[in-house]
């Protein structure tokens, strides 16, 4: 039987009261409960706070290159589809540095679950802003205020093709873990956007902040009625974030559509090719 402890890594060294902490016990939480163990599945970290989560987190893991953790779990899901790969990652991690990779990955509907630590800032480099902080937010590299509006990550998923949107907070521990567990059951892209507060270097996006502005999405709401996935969606720019799931839609994922795995064989499991005499005659 599988237990939280399974998933134990070193000890965190987030600062006292980071998101960071609850996030960690969700995901450990959420995989107990589905019963997964550490060999089941693949965590690809991003570089930041939440890729200090590599060190915390015991199973198959990758601490990839800033922005790179989406196309690396990608890879792995694509070479070993019998895999449950998480995308473990942070705001400018993921919108910013890879915000190419994640419009991609979104379109493709690739089966990966990607939980997005949004803190608003660079948290692990002392608090410059992130794609998704607010318009006029002062920190070191913008001491008069940044001057673009924040990124929507919900609107952006939606529209770019993901079929599993979803907003938890991190003061919101138990919603945190049922929609986790959710997501990763999700067949396709599916996203998590954690609205995280960073007690060290955000004054503004607290825990208090957030408090004031949630609120979750009732029985009324319909996961598959896209233009209402939207509206809701983009009412975080004006400050009013919503929790639970926004979108949800069920297409095949992009392994499901590869001739080359039409057989059920993973690629791993497949004999090695060795007939590159056949490929020569081509260049010939």
């Amino acid at each position: 039987m599988v237990s939280i402890n399974d998933f134990n890594g070193y000890p965190p060294t987030w600062c006292p009261g980071c998101g960071n902490w609850a996030i960690g016990v969700a995901i450990k939480t959420a995989l107990t409960q589905l019963n997964f163990s550490p060999s089941s599945i693949v965590a690809v970290f991003g570089i930041g706070c939440s890729g200090n989560m590599n060190d915390f987190l015991n199973a198959y893991a990758i601490h990839s290159l800033h922005g790179r953790a989406i196309p690396n779990a990608i890879g792995i899901k694509l070479a070993n589809h019998n895999l449950r790969v998480l995308a473990i990652v942070g705001d400018g991690d993921c919108y910013g540095e890879g915000g190419n990779h994640f419009i991609h990955a979104c379109r493709g509907n690739h089966d990966i679950t990607v939980i997005v630590h949004d803190n608003r800032v660079y948290g692990l480099t002392t608090g410059q802003v992130a794609p998704t902080a607010q318009k006029g937010f002062q920190s070191k590299s913008t001491p008069a205020g940044i001057i673009e509006v924040p990124l929507d990550p919900l609107s952006l998923a939606i529209i770019s093709g993901a079929t599993f949107v979803s907003q938890v907070f991190a003061g919101e521990t138990i919603q945190m873990i049922e929609i986790i567990k959710k997501a990763i059951q999700h067949q396709g892209f599916s996203l998590v956007n954690v609205l995280q507060p960073c007690v060290s270097f955000n004054k503004v996006n607290t825990y208090q902040y957030y408090k004031e502005r949630i609120f979750k999405l009732d029985k009324n709401h319909n996961p598959k009625n896209k233009q209402q996935a939207l509206m809701i969606a983009s009412s975080i720019l004006e400050e009013k974030f919503p929790l639970g799931i926004i979108y949800q839609s069920e297409e095949l994922a992009y392994h499901q559509q590869l001739k080359q795995l039409e057989s059920g064989q993973t690629l791993i499991s497949r004999p090695r090719f060795n007939n590159f005499e056949a490929i020569f005659k081509n260049f010939i």
